[in-house]
């Protein structure tokens, strides 16, 4: 791969938007985390790439960067090549981490630091997929709004007590830019687009990348937990969301009815006939579930696990995850470990 000399790519096309002639080259940088999600970084990258195309104008330039300048393997073992070791970037330049379902200690200190050092000089920093855990590294998510891929946020949360991530697909939240991953990385650039050139632009982009829709800044990484439980009632998604908050330290039935203000019983009638199962057994399932993720992307003990999830020992827990996973928590973490 070239170096930082070359030109922004302007490749030849059949679409054209005119656009004003002196228009300013805005650039990004991608640091890659061994691991990181190919379809992320390359969701983010296209969108760029299209505009430029359809304008017939530099807009965009990017570079692509690791810690320590050798090529990194994507999570589906494709390894990307860049332009070198972290350089000391230009104010301009967007920098974005992108990462993926690694364990968060691996991001590399040399990432957090040129993080932290490109934010303190006015720079703008962003994550992709679970980048948002380098930018946390660096102290730079305290009071904002951000998020991270919802797979990740639980690990997220139990390692940053401190931080709290939306569920929206993106965040952009003045000099800090974070987003879930996938195919949220493109809504985040068709956003950013619209910023900078205006939406009939920025929808021409999307019409490109053969996304018929605009993305919505408000739009959530998974569906509501009303659409999840294909259900429109207000009591069940009530409830549902009180058990979710409740987590760690779980509230009873008559506490849950007492909150969403409907009875115990229509609940658990609710539940009964949308899911098959009780609300007791709904709520600890979603702990469970909770537990597994802290398992497969943390190295929280046995104990940290259990308690973070609700439970009052170690066998008590271990008992229901067998129940439900037919394997044991032991097994899961040492599957972790392996990998």
């Amino acid at each position: 791969m070239t170096g930082m000399n070359r030109g922004p790519l302007v490749p030849a096309g059949a679409a054209f938007f005119a656009l004003p002639t002196a228009t300013e080259t805005r650039s990004y940088a991608f640091i890659l985390v061994p691991g990181f999600t190919l379809l992320a970084f390359a969701s983010a990258v296209e969108p760029l790439r299209i505009a430029n195309q359809i304008s017939q104008r530099p807009l965009y330039r990017w570079s692509i960067w690791s810690e320590d300048g050798a090529s990194v393997d994507s999570s589906s073992g494709i390894p990307v090549g860049v332009e070198g070791s972290l350089p000391a970037f230009d104010r301009a330049t967007k920098v974005f981490v992108c990462a993926g379902n690694q364990d968060f200690a691996s991001i590399a200190q040399e990432i957090v630091a040129a993080l932290h050092r490109h934010h303190r000089h006015g720079g703008t920093v962003g994550g992709i997929c679970t980048g948002a855990v380098a930018l946390a590294s660096a102290g730079l998510l305290a009071g904002r709004r951000f998020t991270l891929h919802w797979e990740n946020q639980p690990a997220f949360t139990e390692t940053f007590p401190g931080l709290s991530p939306t569920q929206s697909k993106f965040e952009i939240d003045s000099r800090t830019i974070t987003c879930g991953g996938g195919a949220a990385s493109t809504d985040m650039m068709l956003t950013i687009i619209a910023n900078d050139h205006g939406d009939t632009f920025s929808a021409l982009v999307s019409d490109m990348c053969l996304r018929t829709m605009l993305p919505e800044k408000s739009a959530k990484q998974r569906s509501s937990l009303s659409a999840i439980l294909s259900s429109r009632n207000t009591a069940l998604v009530a409830a549902v969301r009180e058990m979710m908050t409740n987590i760690s330290c779980p509230v009873s039935m008559d506490d849950i009815a007492a909150t969403t203000g409907f009875s115990r019983r229509h609940i658990e009638r609710l539940f009964l006939t949308t899911t098959g199962s009780s609300p007791v057994k709904f709520y600890r399932s979603l702990r469970l579930d909770r537990s597994r993720n802290l398992l497969a992307s943390t190295d929280m003990s046995l104990v940290e696990v259990a308690t973070a999830c609700g439970f009052d020992s170690v066998s008590h827990f271990s008992k229901n995850f067998r129940t439900r996973f037919g394997t044991s928590p032991a097994d899961v973490r040492g599957r972790h470990k392996l990998n």
